[in-house]
């Protein structure tokens, strides 16, 4: 699975990279910081330079959170579509960054918008990807009471991903938010089993099961380690590996 290029090797050939919306805000209370959009475009450049095939699925968190309104007492179908919607402009921003320093990016939505995006379908994401393209994954799963984790694990599966890459606040799973306690452990691996025996809540129950179903590593990260990225795909950096084999 190995790619030379620029001196660097990586240990996937095709990669599924899931982002939260709230890693696009930036230092800011709401929205998208340009700035980071920028710097994740460029991280994402290193991988296609160096021959990795990469797809992507943002969340939605940093425009709207359906979930949080259900629990207001919105109707969770329609929160959940406003939802897939935020994922949509979230995807649309980043595709101009990586346009911008001149990646080939096509965004292709679960949810019919012909005007803005192409339709999902399994073959064409595919084709795509071995073209070289970077694919960004928008409108989750396309159904309610789906997280955009589900739709990355699916998507992943799909498109035959050789991992499956989250991108979070610390630089991987542990027992406990190192934030709030300071006793938490941190895992170095772990398995899919393990994950979800002991209720770790770095990706929901849906998408662990499914990856575990379609034996794909998952690779949780910091987003806040520059470069870092592509340190862990060469097999250096600091990550935790969930993986059964």
């Amino acid at each position: 699975m190995a790619q030379q290029g620029s001196g660097y090797q990586a240990r996937y050939k095709r990669i599924l990279l899931k982002l939260s919306g709230e890693a696009l805000m930036g230092s800011e209370e709401f929205g998208i910081d340009p700035k980071v959009l920028d710097r994740m475009a460029l991280e994402v450049g290193q991988l296609v330079g160096i021959g990795v095939q990469v797809g992507l699925v943002i969340g939605g968190g940093n425009l709207f959170r359906g979930a949080a309104l259900s629990a207001a007492g919105m109707d969770r179908v329609t929160g959940d579509h406003m939802g897939m919607l935020a994922t949509v402009i979230n995807s649309l921003a980043l595709r101009t960054s990586l346009v911008k320093i001149g990646i080939d990016t096509v965004v292709l939505s679960a949810i019919a918008m012909p005007e803005l995006c192409e339709t999902f379908s399994q073959r064409q994401a595919t084709a795509y990807m071995d073209m070289g393209k970077v694919v960004i994954f928008a409108g989750g799963t396309g159904n309610p009471f789906f997280t955009t984790d589900s739709a990355a694990a699916l998507r992943a599966a799909e498109v035959g991903a050789d991992a499956l890459f989250k991108g979070t606040q610390v630089d991987g799973v542990y027992t406990a938010d190192p934030k709030k306690d300071p006793s938490a452990v941190r895992f170095e691996r772990l398995t899919h089993k393990e994950m979800l025996d002991r209720g770790l809540t770095v990706m929901d129950t849906t998408a662990v099961a499914l990856a575990r179903e379609n034996n794909i590593p998952i690779i949780v990260y910091s987003i806040h380690e520059k470069g870092g990225f592509a340190e862990i795909l060469q097999g250096r950096g600091r990550a935790t590996i969930v993986s059964d084999d």
